[in-house]
């Protein structure tokens, strides 16, 4: 695993297995390794281009996104919204109520959908 750039656990490792070991040998064969490296690599394509949408919303690279971004970005997108739209955008996503979406809040907002 190491050799193909992926840093786990023995944990992990068994973790992973346990979730791909359809005869339950106990042992991976091809089929079952590359069923996991695939939900490993696209869990991590998933994480990059969460973190990369969010370096996009994060205009000032603040570390969170603001209604004033949000609303920049989202009006090239649709230019109906209103203030009261991306307000109400920004409260479903915003656990932590500080009025802002940091993070965390945006890759759960994008993973629930």
């Amino acid at each position: 695993m190491r050799t193909l750039g992926q840093n786990v656990t023995e944990a992990d490792l068994k973790e992973m297995i346990a979730e791909v070991d359809a005869d339950n040998s106990g042992e991976l064969d091809f089929p079952e390794f590359l069923t996991m490296m695939v939900r490993k690599v696209r869990g991590v394509d998933i994480q990059l281009e969460i973190e990369s949408a969010f370096a996009s919303f994060d205009e000032d690279g603040s570390g969170t996104i603001d209604s004033t971004e949000l609303q920049h970005i989202l009006s090239q997108i649709d230019d109906k919204l209103t203030k009261a739209d991306i307000n109400a955008m920004i409260s479903e996503a915003d656990i932590d109520g500080d009025g802002q979406i940091n993070y965390t809040e945006f890759a759960n907002m994008l993973i629930q959908k």
